[in-house]
């Protein structure tokens, strides 16, 4: 996908013309209802935010409403932590559902009644046959399926076999109920799918009330109906359930001019990431990753722990459109959207990850300055903070070099450079250890240069970040890189694991990292930039005197790079 392609407007989307184009009808009434309809068999990751500003986003824009449902109809992996962390994502992403949250499972009393209605009306019948022979007899794209042998019961025979499915006497697998519809159709999703099957598990919300369940296709349709959903907005890999969609409303006897139309987009594909919540269950229990959370996972519980913002989440989703194809997006161009939000509003500070001492030979042993910094350059009303300076200081190791190579521009020996807001330094010499390690550089500094100029007018080409040694906090630094190292992680060579790609080297964690002492009380959650290291943000994982840092995103912007060059 091109940068242009990127970045063009939502505002005239297909679905949002399409929304127009039934208003302006007078289809519904005018009416516009929407949902967002999570399984809560999983958190919700980057490509479920696509669906909910694209859901919630329509229904606001045209006076309507957009309803939270939980298609809860599999016990076996749905869980009321699920429900919860979802309802926290969609409320951090900036949504608000109102009154009108729902649970498939509030309906199942009215989903039996339904399937009930399409056994009396030679539409469904019960079928002895197993998951395997039903996959058997639905034949092949150019072959049509077999008749299962039980597809002309008498109606009085599967209401009666019905009952007893319902009645728990049958176990797992020993009986489904199908819709009766062509097993020669061309589309191998109308071959006669089980509507319902037995599953003797307790439901997070209904207990042990129900041994029987609905599947997805036969839930979310009449779901749909039963709460007057007037455009039902889901993602690609649907797009052939959409006739059973149809199917169903129409043999219930729904009104065509009152039931939701069903319209499919382009998921989101992202680089680096693996999308399928199957697969992120799998990093989960196989603790390739701490936990959904994980900020290298793609869920938004995880990017939130990173420090990615909601707005940032929200223009990232606009930037990328409504597609009617699938295509991929690049990961850059997330990380471009959190740091386009996080340059305009974190605060900066300055942090030292690998730290060196430097001592300012002339400079005074008990004097301490209180320094004035910008708070934020990209935003003047955020003021100034004071940050103390003194004779002894921590910089970063990878700032000197012993023989430095043309155009190095930080210190070395007989070279001098800027402190931030600070002085002119000049590195005198170096104290290495017995194994030629660096271990304290010896400096410098010109009275005259406060605030970081010269009054003889003498330029520096460096400019280094620095905390006062006596005054900074110890922190942990936790630096992330990408899950995984293939660009698409599901394009394995043939006989390997799609966690064969994971990325050894996707988090380092630094334990000797110095942070100014403002930070020292910085809350989880709280996001900045470290002046020439990236974005960062205050883990959860923090305890007072133990600071914990994740780092964001970098301060490299190669996505904005990219689009000016394909723009």
């Amino acid at each position: 996908m091109s940068a242009s392609e990127s970045t063009r407007s939502t505002g005239s989307d297909f679905i949002r013309q399409m929304i127009e184009a039934d208003r302006a009808a007078g289809r519904h009434g005018g009416r516009v209802v929407t949902r967002f309809p999570p399984e809560p068999n999983g958190y919700l990751h980057i490509g479920h935010a696509k669906s909910i500003c694209l859901n919630f986003g329509v229904a606001a824009e045209n006076g309507g409403r957009c309803h939270l449902r939980f298609d809860d109809t599999n016990p076996n992996t749905e869980d009321v932590e699920y429900v919860d962390a979802i309802q926290t994502d969609v409320r951090w992403l900036g949504f608000d559902w109102g009154e009108h949250r729902y649970f498939a499972s509030d309906y199942f009393a009215r989903l039996h009644a339904f399937a009930v209605e399409l056994i009396r009306r030679g539409k469904a019948y019960v079928c002895d046959l197993s998951s395997e022979e039903i996959a058997a007899h639905r034949g092949t794209l150019t072959s049509p399926g077999r008749p299962c042998p039980w597809r002309d019961r008498p109606v009085e025979e599967n209401l009666a076999l019905f009952e007893r499915m319902r009645a728990g006497e049958f176990e797992n697998g020993q009986r489904t109920l199908r819709a009766r519809i062509d097993m020669a159709s061309p589309n191998l999703i109308l071959r006669d799918p089980i509507l319902y099957r037995v599953h003797k598990l307790p439901h997070h919300r209904t207990a042990n009330a129900w041994c029987i369940y609905p599947m997805y296709d036969f839930a979310h349709c009449l779901s749909d109906a039963i709460e007057d959903i007037t455009h039902s907005l889901c993602t690609l890999e649907f797009a052939d359930h959409r006739a059973l969609y149809d199917w169903i409303l129409e043999e219930l006897g729904f009104d065509r001019e009152r039931r939701p139309r069903q319209t499919e987009f382009a998921r989101l594909n992202l680089s680096y990431t693996v999308m399928s919540k199957r697969l992120l269950r799998r990093l989960v229990l196989e603790e390739h990753v701490s936990g959904w959370d994980d900020p290298r996972m793609p869920t938004l519980s995880g990017l939130r722990r990173r420090g990615a913002t909601p707005a940032s989440i929200r223009a990232f989703c606009e930037a990328i459109g409504v597609a009617k194809r699938d295509n991929w997006i690049q990961i850059e161009a997330l990380e471009h959207a959190i740091r386009e939000d996080l340059n305009q509003h974190a605060p900066r500070a300055m942090g030292v990850l690998d730290p060196v001492r430097l001592v300012i030979e002339n400079y005074p042993e008990d004097r301490v300055e209180e320094l004035p910094l910008m708070n934020n350059p990209e935003d003047p009303e955020a003021g100034t903070r004071r940050v103390p300076f003194c004779r002894e200081l921590f910089v970063e190791r990878e700032d000197f070099m012993a023989d430095p190579p043309p155009k190095w521009h930080r210190l070395a020996p007989g070279r001098e450079v800027r402190l931030r807001s600070a002085y002119f330094v000049r590195c005198e010499r170096a104290v290495l250890d017995a194994d030629g390690r660096l271990v304290e550089l010896r400096c410098s500094y010109d009275p005259a240069t406060r605030g970081g100029s010269a009054p003889d007018g003498r330029k520096v080409r460096g400019t280094l970040h620095w905390v006062s040694a006596r005054h900074a906090v110890p922190a942990e630094v936790r630096l992330y890189d990408r899950l995984f190292t293939r660009e698409d992680p599901g394009d394995v060579p043939e006989g390997q694991d799609f966690t064969a790609g994971v990325n050894p080297d996707s988090l380092r964690v630094l334990g000797s990292a110095r942070v100014e002492p403002g930070l020292a009380s910085a809350l989880p959650g709280a996001r900045f930039q470290l002046e020439r290291q990236g974005y960062f943000c205050v883990d959860p994982d923090s305890r007072p005197g133990a600071l914990v840092l994740n780092r964001t995103v970098t301060l490299r912007d190669t996505w904005s790079k990219l689009a000016r060059k394909e723009g």
